[in-house]
């Protein structure tokens, strides 16, 4: 049976109130009930948000280690975080998938977030949709089974 990680980085537990012209309305907890409710008969979802890059290279970890899938919402981590680029290619060096989603399009914003250190090592990338790119990344993931 298929294991999902949805594996989100700092500040997305404030989805809905946080800056909702740019993330939109849907909450935090509005986000983890559809994703979790989206999971077919013969897969498990598990999604989880911290703020502490530390944790989020252990997810990956524990990712690679029990041969999960990957949707990962690096965020602010995205631009910079080498440390966590390293980790997405411990999964993806396993021959398992990570899709780095975005809720906005970070090539509309500022220069600042044009630029991911992650996308190099990342199986592919979805950006812009709202949350619906999460779902669109789940999509993507069954399709390559």
């Amino acid at each position: 049976m298929p294991s999902i990680l949805v594996l989100n980085g700092p500040n997305l537990s404030r989805l809905g109130s946080r800056e909702p012209d740019v993330y939109g309305t849907t909450t935090w907890a509005e986000l983890v009930t559809a994703l979790e409710a989206a999971a077919t008969a013969d897969e498990t979802i598990s999604v989880r948000q911290t703020n502490d890059e530390s944790e989020l290279i252990q997810w990956l970890y524990e990712a690679a280690d029990t041969s999960s899938e990957v949707v990962l919402n690096p965020a602010a981590f995205t631009h910079y975080s080498y440390a966590l680029r390293d980790a997405v290619a411990v999964v993806t060096g396993a021959g398992l998938p990570v899709v780095e989603v975005h809720i906005s399009n970070p090539h509309a914003r500022e220069e600042f977030r044009h630029n991911s250190v992650i996308s190099g090592v990342a199986t592919g990338v979805i950006a812009g949709f709202g949350v619906d790119s999460y779902h669109l990344a789940l999509a993507a993931l069954r399709a390559r089974r």
